[in-house]
């Protein structure tokens, strides 16, 4: 079967508003050349079209013409390297999706080990900062937690009773097993995350947060998020203040 061919039914197989690059089509190296003359074509039939160099998609077909790939979309063939998840949003964007603010960033961050990330993809500015741990699909609901009570003291317009009580409910979702994976990976974090979230957890009565993170921290320490006292009657057990 020819390149062409194959990209042909690749893409015919790909949903309707999916983002794709090159590493994308299954194709060697030595088919690139090959591979560039078939996304012209495909392009040129408005089988697919281009938002930025080597990057494409499949346009979803509506009454009012294509539509435009959703943002998680667009930022997706940097996310993920083959079927591997190497990176998720973070900062602003996901704190404003977790009702933590209602600010609206003009960048999007993405937080990634492999690679640092600065791109602009269809007027979308993307940046990149390193993850504490390396992100799987399986995971990033943990880490967006541990990146909220990271950057606490630093999202903007933050309402506190608002958002403990947010943190409070996404922990309560999770199962006793989820939680304990949830302090796992809390401990490649910085002290005052763990710090917080032993506070949440314990506020919760999962006593099982004692030990772990409790252990890994400095008992001489002391960790400044503001006035919590009110909202969370255990922080000054963890030495918050």
């Amino acid at each position: 079967m020819s390149t062409a061919k194959r990209i042909k039914d690749k893409i015919s197989s790909f949903d309707e508003g999916t983002t794709f690059k090159y590493d994308q089509l299954g194709i060697d190296n030595s088919e690139y050349v090959a591979a560039t003359k078939a996304i012209e074509r495909l392009i040129s039939n408005d089988v697919v079209k281009r938002i930025s160099k080597g990057l494409f998609y499949k346009p979803k077909k509506s009454v009012f013409g294509d539509l435009k790939p959703n943002e998680e979309q667009l930022l997706k063939p940097y996310m993920y390297e083959g079927d591997n998840r190497i990176a998720y949003i973070t900062g602003l964007s996901l704190y404003n999706r977790m009702g933590l603010t209602t600010q609206v960033p003009k960048t999007i961050t993405l937080a990634c080990n492999k690679k640092r990330i600065n791109t602009e993809i269809d007027n979308l500015k993307v940046k990149s900062v390193k993850s504490y741990v390396d992100p799987t699909d399986e995971n990033i609901r943990f880490l967006e937690i541990l990146d909220a009570i990271k950057d606490f003291k630093k999202i903007p317009d933050l309402d506190i009773d608002n958002a403990i009580g947010q943190l409070q409910g996404r922990i309560r979702d999770l199962s006793d097993r989820d939680r304990n994976k949830l302090i796992t990976y809390a401990l490649q974090y910085p002290p005052r995350v763990r710090a917080l979230l032993g506070a949440l957890l314990t506020d919760q009565e999962f006593n099982s947060a004692f030990p772990k993170l409790k252990n890994s921290l400095n008992p001489l320490s002391s960790y400044e998020f503001g006035s919590l006292s009110s909202s969370l009657p255990t922080a000054q057990n963890w030495n918050i203040v």
